[in-house]
């Protein structure tokens, strides 16, 4: 049994080199780490999940900013979030002073990292204007620089160890990388009230996009579902993206993946 174990972690290990080394070009594992901030798990319907604490964040001042400066095509418009830089860091130390815990709903803990994750990556931009790509940028994924309470993490721990780790594969339709070929931003806050239906929103959207070039019998998929492939129903992508596809998709269908557009996701 100790062989078996042994082993698996060994192909969890090599698989996270490799997934990490395609998208990003290899993370700093230590990065990785997320600081024990509390995440709850997803179980079962998320609509369904009581949220009897009472306990509600306010981020109308990301959505006003969203609204503002993210066209419905998902177009960013940076220079005029630049213009307003001050609001987008008063709203992300608001979000560092509110430290999660684990009386928080599992559907506020969701929308505040979700929307912590966004807030920073349109950040981030500003602060290296005026580059044409987030990769062109020195450990936009690996440094420590999101801010929560008396933590620091990085946004690739952000991602890996908190969000993925919550069992809710939608999130991979609403963080977004500043990119091409990113699920578009949303122009409105992921709010916990609703939540779910946001989620469904931009997944339905995704997997319906130019993103994907979707048939009964072919599939052209973004690597999104290549780098996360194990998060959707432990693999099997043509169920998971049944359920969200205009198209009905055969059970053997061929999948292939389409290039990563890295290029900037707006305009200064």
């Amino acid at each position: 049994m100790k062989k078996i174990a042994l082993s698996t972690g060994i192909i969890l290990f090599i698989s996270t080199i490799i997934y990490t080394n395609d998208r990003y070009g290899l993370l700093s594992m230590a990065g990785l780490n997320g600081k024990g901030l509390a995440a709850k798990e997803v179980r079962g319907d998320l609509k369904l999940s009581p949220n009897s604490s009472g306990i509600k964040i306010d981020h109308s001042e990301w959505s006003t900013l969203l609204h503002n400066y993210v066209e419905d095509n998902g177009l960013v418009d940076y220079k005029g979030f630049f213009k307003e830089k001050g609001k987008l860091e008063n709203y992300l130390n608001a979000l560092s002073n509110q430290v999660p815990t684990d009386k928080w709903p599992v559907q506020e803990q969701l929308a505040y990292y979700i929307n912590l994750y966004n807030a920073h990556t349109v950040h981030l931009i500003l602060e290296n204007y005026p580059v044409k790509s987030i990769k062109d940028i020195n450990g936009a994924w690996t440094k420590d620089f999101v801010q929560i309470g008396e933590k620091e993490l990085s946004l690739g721990a952000l991602e890996h160890s908190i969000l993925r780790k919550m069992n809710e594969p939608r999130i991979h339709f609403a963080i977004n990388c500043a990119s091409g070929s990113c699920p578009k931003l949303l122009n409105e806050a992921f709010i916990g009230d609703k939540l779910d239906d946001q989620l469904n929103t931009v997944t339905r959207a995704f997997i319906n996009s130019e993103n994907n070039s979707i048939s009964n019998d072919n599939l052209e998929l973004s690597k999104i579902f290549k780098w996360y492939k194990g998060d959707f129903m432990d693999g099997d992508l043509i169920t998971y993206i049944n359920q969200y596809a205009d198209v009905k998709i055969a059970p053997k269908a061929q999948i292939h993946y389409k290039e990563y557009d890295w290029s900037l996701n707006g305009s200064w």
